[in-house]
């Protein structure tokens, strides 16, 4: 296989490939193999027809199912060969094809170089989560006001599937408490995730961020949908909604391309949870204050 790279930009490459010999040869007889089996000529069965009358009448339609079934290997091969990091599929053209050869061209997008800061000893900054009083009485007071009641007691508690009022409290006070987890949670993550991303610019390949923008513009326009909004109204909406939503597919996407860097450099085990693999890491290695 001959392979030749040319550079077009910071994460587009053109990749010139060119196979020939057993490669090409044997998919060719391959191909003419299967069709033989199922090819109907006049003047023999399904599946007996000599195989020189096969190649002469089918040379076309073989052709065209050799370039389909050798070209995403060969590609495939080509850039494993080439150490290339392709992301998206590629623009392939100007495929040459032969009895004993193959070649073609394609452009296709890689991961950007991205030149990670120090991610270890990340500072976070965390809270002793406690409940409060005044917010337990809030719920409470919440129940009562929904309920249309002047007083909390056994009675309530039992209305609510609780044996008594104090073990209602009691789990009030571990939804409270688990709420304010979630919350500081959230907030140190999206610290890490700021202080990762701070001041690293690269460029993002294309095909990744209209993937996300088009799966994020149908989730929107599903949302709307279930809360009743008419089709015509929604499609009305398509234009604004992909401008919203462009700022926030860019920011995933660079968040995206950020933490795999990172998974790579570590050499992270990881499967399709990366954003969650990472994070735990970082989190690891995270220096840890109480504010």
């Amino acid at each position: 296989m001959k392979t030749e790279v040319k550079k077009i930009d910071e994460i587009k490459r053109q990749i010139n490939v060119e196979v020939s010999g057993e490669i090409v040869k044997n998919k060719f007889a391959d191909v003419f193999s299967k069709i033989a089996k199922e090819a109907n000529v006049a003047g023999f069965r399904v599946g007996h027809a000599p195989l020189d009358i096969i190649e002469k009448n089918f040379s076309s339609q073989a052709h065209q199912q050799v370039i389909q079934e050798l070209v995403p290997d060969i590609y495939h091969q080509a850039i494993q060969k080439e150490g290339l990091e392709a992301v998206g599929l590629p623009d392939i053209f100007d495929v040459q094809l032969e009895k004993e050869l193959l070649s073609f061209k394609a452009n296709l997008e890689v991961a950007p170089e991205i030149k990670l800061k120090n991610y270890k000893g990340l500072k976070v900054n965390y809270k002793k989560i406690e409940v409060t009083p005044e917010e337990l009485k809030r719920n409470i007071d919440s129940i009562k006001e929904s309920r249309k009641i002047d007083t909390a007691d056994d009675n309530l508690a039992r209305s609510l599937g609780y044996p008594n009022l104090q073990e209602l409290e009691q789990a009030l006070e571990k939804q409270i408490y688990i709420q304010k987890e979630n919350v500081q949670r959230y907030k140190i993550e999206n610290d890490i995730i700021e202080q990762v991303a701070k001041d690293l610019d690269f460029k993002l390949p294309p095909s990744l961020v209209n993937r996300q923008l088009e799966e994020m513009l149908r989730q929107a326009k599903v949302d709307l949908a279930l809360k009743g909004i008419p089709r015509e109204k929604i499609e009305e909406q398509e234009a604004k909604l992909r401008t919203e939503l462009e700022a926030e597919a860019k920011k995933e996407i660079k968040i995206y391309l950020i933490l795999a860097e990172i998974a790579k450099k570590e050499k992270l085990n990881i499967d399709e949870h990366l954003g969650r693999r990472v994070m735990e890491f970082l989190l690891k290695e995270a220096d840890w204050k109480a504010s």
